[in-house]
């Protein structure tokens, strides 16, 4: 190995020591020297940086004489074909830093030493606030570089830098105890347990790895936000690059070698609106890959190649990242090792996923910074009182719905806490002109859940035995007029009747409803005596009083009297159904009847959809001729697949 070699002989570089004071309580002062001379005068103390918190640079130049090099090259702190990661032990006896476990990064390319060295310079910055820097970012104790100039070309640049364990959070993830040994490793206890919440909801492993993520994130977000408000991008935040410290108890933001600052020497005007867009592109990657980092650790799927290919595929094809749990959910739902820790983020109201959809949103400006994550619903708990926006508190109602339309369990109280978090979606409609409706309705549509019938099999016996798959409304934007064509396709199974509650394989079909529909403003009025021509009628509905958190977001006490909404004008519509096995005419109409008895009569016949009362990227909400509500949730086409 060249570094251990080089530890044997006698190397070129001249050491210049620092000088230690005579009083053992003074903090020792380094300065970082140029010269490589031997016969170089005594460093003298370096000035102070202004501010408060401000001390010297402590990078100081090392010789390979100072440190006994291990025999073994670190597993865990390597990534790049131009570096060479040991561990080694500083046996200087003067040196402060005696006994103690460092890194040695050797740096062979031209590249990777430009790297080391912007690494020294980023934490001359930063050496402002040397506590705050030295918690949650990898320290930089100094350097080993050739003394001469003709050998700078051959001879590798050599990092000295603090040594964390000889994992990064890559290999904590992927070890199979990771979440005991990672608690351990931090010292969780029930204070720890009390500051980032505790939720009880999900069971044991669920409520660890949650809390155990919020740490985390809490103190990866704080490294970044400090070099954010120093000018400074990270640029390669990645799993490799970040380490727990068992010392410290924090997380540790690996080496600032590509790190690019905000501003530029020029303070011209036209370079000062300039830098204020390189800043917020630059924030906004950071942020982008600090997502990456949260869903590896809620989604451990995610740490397989193929399936993180896949993840970064949806987004760069500019889909909505809120669509992510339902472009997910075939994964998360197979028998993971992660105990399906996906789907257990969206309880407490989808704050989980919402944080990760305004990490990963698709256009720079509209990610979340540092600091309003860190305000965040999912990484504060009750020791703090965060006051949800609108936006929140409207995907907490989406998100609650769909996980207890997922459940399956529809209860009398289920549906009429269903129903009255439907109307209160309608009232906090977030596009009420036509036009907003005309960018978000196109796309594919699954039928998620209807307030007036059950959807799939109930406790008849019908015959033949129908198990209804997905309800897919497909909404396309018809060229020239804004002419929309609608198509519903609802998925069968014909089961065998003699062993159906067990064998669920059969012969499959889809029926397709096809039609073209207008949309036009309108208005919907919930209280029969507020309009004549009233298309939905629900006099208890009206009656109905806001109470605890929605009456103070919504500003209102009971639900109104009407409310915005599109009309749907629908054309002729056409049915046809296809089927793997032969069907004579008779049996044909038997499953076509127990299809329209399974799912909503607005699917079968969609003529029956008159109005649309909410849509946002990923929900949308019909109401039918019965007043009947339909929820849809988006469904990315490449879901299925």
């Amino acid at each position: 190995m060249p570094l251990a070699a080089a530890a044997a002989c006698p190397s070129p570089i001249v050491l210049t020591r620092p000088r230690v004071d005579a009083h053992p309580r003074r903090r020792r002062r380094f300065r970082l020297l140029a010269s490589s001379s031997a016969s170089a005068p005594a460093p003298a103390p370096a000035a102070a940086d202004e501010g408060a918190g401000a001390g010297p640079c402590p990078v100081v130049r090392f010789d390979m004489a100072d440190f006994a090099v291990a025999d073994r090259v670190s597993v865990g702190l390597h990534g790049r074909s131009d570096e060479t990661i040991f561990e080694a032990t500083v046996r200087d006896p003067s040196s402060h830093l005696y006994g103690s476990t460092v890194v040695l990064r050797q740096l062979k390319s031209s590249q990777a030493k430009r790297r080391g060295r912007r690494a020294l310079e980023v934490l001359k910055k930063l050496a402002r606030r040397q506590m705050m820097y030295h918690s949650y970012a990898l320290q930089v104790h100094g350097y080993i570089a050739p003394g001469n100039a003709s050998e700078k070309g051959d001879v590798p640049f050599v990092l000295v830098h603090g040594y964390h364990g000889s994992y990064s959070l890559r290999h904590w993830l992927q070890l199979s105890d990771w979440l005991p040994t990672l608690e351990a490793t931090l010292a969780l206890d029930e204070e720890q347990a009390r500051r980032v919440g505790d939720d009880s909801v999900g069971g044991p492993a669920v409520t660890r790895q949650l809390r155990l993520i919020r740490i985390l994130m809490r103190d990866l977000l704080i490294g970044v936000n400090y070099l954010h408000s120093h000018g400074l991008a990270h640029t390669e935040l990645r799993l490799e690059n970040v380490h727990v410290s068992p010392i410290d108890k924090h997380v540790k933001v690996g080496i600032l070698g590509n790190a690019a600052d905000f501003h530029d020497d020029d303070s011209s005007s036209s370079t000062v609106a300039s830098n204020n867009e390189r800043r917020k592109m630059m924030i906004a990657f950071d942020m982008r890959c600090v997502g990456f980092i949260m869903a590896k650790m809620v989604l451990r799927e995610l740490m397989d190649s193929s399936t993180f290919f896949k993840f970064k595929s949806f987004l760069t094809k500019g889909n909505d990242p809120s669509c992510l749990r339902e472009f997910l959910l075939p994964t998360l739902s197979q028998n993971s090792p992660s105990g399906n820790i996906g789907l257990q983020a969206n309880r407490q109201w989808g704050a989980g996923w919402n944080l990760l959809a305004l990490l990963l949103a698709t256009k720079p400006e509209k990610r979340i910074s540092c600091v309003d994550a860190l305000r965040h619903p999912f990484l504060c708990g009750p020791k703090w009182r965060i006051n949800p926006s609108v936006n929140i508190i409207r995907w907490g109602l989406g998100s609650t719905a769909v996980r207890m339309a997922e459940d399956y369990i529809y209860g009398h109280h289920q549906r009429r806490r269903l129903a009255y978090f439907v109307e209160l979606m309608e009232v906090l409609n977030p596009n009420l002109r036509t036009e907003n409706w005309l960018h978000f309705l196109p796309g594919r549509w699954r039928l998620l859940y209807c307030t007036g019938r059950h959807i799939g099999l109930t406790l008849r016996q019908p015959s033949p035995r129908i198990l209804i798959s997905d309800v897919v409304l497909t909404v396309s934007l018809e060229s020239g007029d804004p002419v929309f064509s609608l198509t519903s396709d609802i998925g069968f199974r014909i089961m065998p009747e003699s062993n159906w509650p067990h064998n669920k394989s059969g012969n499959e079909g889809v029926v397709s409803v096809t039609t073209s529909a207008r949309i036009a403003s309108g208005r919907i009025y919930i209280n029969e005596q507020d309009g004549k021509d009233s298309i939905v009628t629900s006099p208890r509905s009206s009656r109905r009083n806001l109470h605890g958190k929605w009456r103070k977001v919504s500003k209102m006490k009971e639900l109104p009297a009407s409310l915005p909404t599109v009309s749907v004008a629908m054309d002729d519509v056409n049915i046809s159904m296809n089927c793997n096995s032969a069907l004579n005419v008779n049996s044909a109409q038997k499953v076509l009847q127990e299809i329209r008895t399974q799912t909503p009569p607005e699917m079968f016949d969609l003529s029956k959809i008159v109005c649309g009362t909410y849509i946002d990227a990923r929900l949308m909400i019909f109401r039918g001729v019965n007043g009947s509500a339909l929820l849809f949730i988006r469904s990315n086409s490449t879901t299925d697949s």
